[in-house]
């Protein structure tokens, strides 16, 4: 598989009054394209400072990254938003969503940002709302949701661009557990369709559902698993496969 995401020496120091933390050190680290990657580890361990560096919601102070084999590292603020919308979706514990806005309208919203045009915009909400058994629940705003329903609007706006790679942080956090298996299924059934997932979990039996678990450690990789892949998941979202 080709490399989707090469770092390499990247420091992350953030100051807090007189002192410094180094949330992330000297860290090296290649992803393949398609890869379902677990970022474990304790509380200030770096791992959700990594997933905003690797969703370019952050920058290092230091170091090299490396997206498909372009350095983002050097891009301005309107190119690297223009990455995060075009290649990369973002999966939060906390959904996210804006509340004033319906289920269709929030899975439309990356698209609006886009500029895609309107007719284009809606046969892929209408496919995206078929694809998560939304199409009740459409006109319904986000307060007017389960939970469940919510991390599935969440996950339908995360990929209605079509991204090449999904970062989850604690998709399944504020569900029960029978919601949240639905919701990590179909997670990793975008991976089976070649989207590369990168997770932050503090679940031990979560994280080893990942075909390669990173168990970071004062800013740093300690340890770095993988396991035979796993039997793909029968769900399959059409909306979600890579261009």
């Amino acid at each position: 598989m080709a490399t989707q995401i090469q770092l390499a020496g990247i420091e992350r120091v953030f100051h807090l009054g007189d002192s410094e933390v180094h949330a992330l050190r000297n860290l090296n680290l290649s992803i393949a394209a398609g890869e379902y990657v677990a970022i474990m580890g304790p509380s200030g361990s770096g791992k959700s400072t990594l997933l905003n560096l690797l969703g370019l919601l952050d920058r290092p102070n230091t170091g090299l990254y490396r997206l498909e084999g372009r350095d983002v590292t050097t891009l301005s603020s309107d190119e690297q938003a223009r990455v995060r919308s075009e290649r990369i979706g973002f999966v939060f514990q906390s959904f996210h969503l804006v509340p004033r806005l319906t289920a269709a309208e929030n899975i439309a919203l990356p698209m609006v940002l886009a500029g895609m045009a309107p007719a284009q915009r809606n046969a892929r909400v209408k496919q995206a709302l078929k694809d998560y058994g939304l199409e009740n629940r459409a006109d319904h705003r986000p307060d007017e949701l389960s939970g469940g329903q919510r991390q599935r609007v969440a996950i339908a706006r995360a990929t209605i661009m079509q991204p090449a790679m999904i970062l989850a942080d604690e998709p399944t956090g504020n569900l029960d557990r029978a919601t949240g298996e639905e919701v990590i299924r179909l997670l990793e059934a975008l991976n089976a369709q070649g989207v590369t997932l990168i997770m932050v979990t503090h679940d031990a039996a979560l994280g080893a559902r990942a075909h390669r678990q990173l168990l970071m450690e004062d800013g740093a990789v300690q340890h770095d698993q993988r396991r035979e892949t796993s039997t793909p998941s029968t769900v399959t979202p059409a909306c979600a496969a890579p261009t």
